[in-house]
Parts: structure tokens; sequence; C-alpha cells
């Protein structure tokens, strides 16, 4: 291949690798767990924006069942966000795979 080709190929991807991180910004994901009583909302960049919680999942009795319910609601929004992320950047790659490990993903 052209050494000129591969320099305007790997500038077209740096371009949409920046696009993706700008993405990231808006995207959103909901987890949920209990039957959705409690909920996590994060955003691509991971970080948490809103937490839900029925009241009726709220025992004092039982701290460690709604400590649970949040970490997996929260483990569920992350798997969320990385399917929307793969997505985005599949639509950026032209359906081309990521490689496993690249952003996290």
């Amino acid at each position: 291949m052209n050494p000129m080709d591969l320099m305007k190929n790997f500038q077209n991807i740096q371009s949409k690798i920046q696009e993706a991180q700008q993405r990231l910004k808006t995207i959103r994901a909901t987890g949920s767990a209990g039957g959705d009583m409690v909920r996590v909302e994060i955003s691509g960049e991971f970080t948490v924006l809103n937490v839900t919680i029925a009241p009726e999942v709220v025992d004092p009795e039982d701290i460690q069942m709604l400590e649970d319910l949040v970490r997996a609601a929260f483990t569920d929004a992350v798997a969320n966000v990385k399917d929307r992320v793969r997505e985005e950047m599949s639509s950026l790659t032209g359906g081309m795979d990521i490689p496993p490990g690249f952003m996290g993903m």
C-alpha cells in the first residue's frame, strides 16, 4: 500500500476516534435490578448521573440487599453503555469490529 494512502487512512481513523470520544459524552444508559426497583443511569464516560431506589426496597434491617441491588444495577448500566459504545464505534468504522480491550470494551 502507498505510504501516503496509509497516512490519509490514519488521519481519517484519528478523526473518527476523536468524534467517537465526543459522542461518548452524549451516551446515556440505565441499568436496573430487583425488577426495576433500583435503577442507575450512567454516561458513556461511566459517570453516575442518577440513582433511583423504590421506597419498598429500603429495609433498614437488610442494607446488604440494597447494596447488592445498587451494585447489580450499576453493573447492568455499564454493560448497556458498552453495548451503545460498540454500536457507535461500529457505525464510525463502517461495521469493522473493535479490537478486544479497545477503550475498555
